[in-house]
């Protein structure tokens, strides 16, 4: 086992061969940042629809500047698109592992797509090649894809991402740190030596500690948000304003502003999965994580006061009320709607009997087939089942045709320039919970609408 360390991040000597399995939301930015840093990277995939896209430059996710960076990639020669795990791995020197590890039941991480492609690629890896964790996996997993990789002459490394989605690109050129975990401290450099053109802090130490420094930050950050929604109730309660209250907070530095924004719930591909994997890690330790388990709960709580705040403010009851929703990201910036509070919220008041006209810019209704406000999921052969039950709309103005109530989920900067006259004459009642605190309290009253924020006065 090593020691952790760090390091200002070397200068990469040449560049070298990489391949990347999984072209998502880690596995592309991740390529293409290594492109751009001078390494020759070929992405596999079994997705031979998607890598034909790629192949075209055509990016299949919501993310900015990846496309660029991709397009940047393929002119260079350095980033290439192939079918097939094996394909890929033919002629590296590295293996980025970057599939999904969804989360199973029990709270538990899913390693099955993790352990198929590394039977699929053992045969196809040249003695000396090193295969690199990227996914968030489990406690133990190295060790897992070591066995079932069967390879002596193989070794494996953990590096964990930490991107955040709408910022992936960003954060791949530009990270705050690299974590690199191995009992082979040469094939841990090496791995580091791969970024080190982004000039990141390196941090070398065991794998079973770099794969619990992932999961501890996104439980820590998990924690702020939770805490800071529940603030938000209590400034509610105590007729306090957390906008003033977290201008108070988050000005010590021992603090900072970064995840101190209160809104529906936290949701994405990350925390939720992942907090949820630290409890049952903790669990299986034998240890009661009790205050972990109040973060997620405490996820729920938001969720929930967010539904009773609408039901309150139609009347007491949501069914057979017109709810209009804008956004169903789990933020803005993205299309990802894995685990969101605002798809979250939606379907629980499409549960109460309303009728949920919900607008996002990444959803269009010709996406799942039918039109804007005539068009109903639950008939539709194809429809993403997170959507089935909502009313699909065109635009933000089209969410509020009729409605009793409209509920602002996700913060999509182009809410705040629509023509709220417009949209206060085309609702039912001019009724606005913001969970987003994206709005003026004072500007909407004086344009006459009912107005809730979360934890605003």
């Amino acid at each position: 086992m090593t020691t952790a360390r760090t390091s200002g991040g070397a200068v990469p000597r040449r560049g070298r061969r990489v391949a990347v399995v999984g072209v998502g939301y880690v596995g592309l930015p991740t390529a293409a940042t290594l492109a751009r840093l001078g390494h020759t990277v070929v992405c596999g995939d079994r997705d031979a629809e998607r890598i034909a896209g790629l192949q075209r430059g055509e990016v299949p996710i919501l993310e900015a500047g990846l496309e660029e960076l991709v397009q940047d990639g393929l002119q260079s020669g350095r980033l290439n698109f192939v079918v097939g795990a094996a394909t890929a791995a033919r002629s590296a020197e590295f293996v980025f592992l970057c599939v999904p590890t969804p989360e199973r039941a029990d709270g538990s991480a899913d390693l099955s797509y993790v352990e198929a492609v590394a039977e699929e690629i053992s045969p196809h890896l040249a003695p000396g090649v090193i295969v690199v964790n990227k996914s968030t996996v489990p406690v133990g997993s190295t060790t897992v894809v070591e066995r079932v990789l069967g390879r002596s002459d193989v070794t494996v490394v953990s590096n964990p991402e930490f991107l955040r989605e709408g910022t992936a690109v960003q954060d791949s050129l530009h990270p705050d740190r690299l974590v690199v975990g191995a009992d082979d401290a040469d094939a841990a450099a090496e791995v580091g030596e791969l970024f080190g053109g982004t000039g990141a802090p390196l941090i070398v130490t065991d794998a079973t500690t770099a794969e619990t420094i992932k999961y501890a930050s996104n439980a820590f950050l998990a924690t702020k948000l939770s805490f800071v929604n529940a603030i938000a109730r209590l400034c509610e309660a105590l007729g306090a304003d957390v906008r003033d209250l977290l201008l108070g907070l988050g000005y010590d530095r021992r603090i900072g502003f970064d995840y101190l924004r209160p809104g529906p719930g936290w949701g994405g591909s990350c925390l939720p999965k992942d907090t949820a994997a630290l409890l049952h890690i903790a669990e299986s330790a034998g240890y009661d994580f009790q205050l972990l388990r109040g973060v997620i709960n405490g996820n729920d709580e938001q969720v929930d006061s967010v539904v009773d705040k609408v039901v309150g403010l139609v009347g007491g009851s949501a069914d057979g009320r017109t709810i209009g929703v804008w956004g169903l990201t789990f933020k803005a910036n993205t299309d990802d709607r894995r685990s969101s509070p605002a798809v979250d919220v939606a379907q629980r008041l499409a549960g109460l009997g309303s009728v949920v006209q919900a607008y996002d810019p990444t959803v269009a209704p010709s996406a799942v087939r039918g039109s804007a406000l005539a068009y109903q999921p639950a008939a539709a052969e194809g429809t993403p089942a997170d959507l089935v039950g909502l009313t699909l709309c065109a635009d933000a103005y089209e969410a509020c045709r009729g409605a009793a109530a409209l509920v602002v989920l996700t913060e999509w900067d182009e809410f705040r320039w629509v023509d709220f006259d417009k949209a206060r004459d085309l609702m039912a009642q001019p009724i606005v919970i913001d969970a987003r605190n994206l709005f003026d309290p004072a500007a909407m009253r004086r344009a006459g609408f009912t107005y809730r924020g979360v934890g605003r006065r």
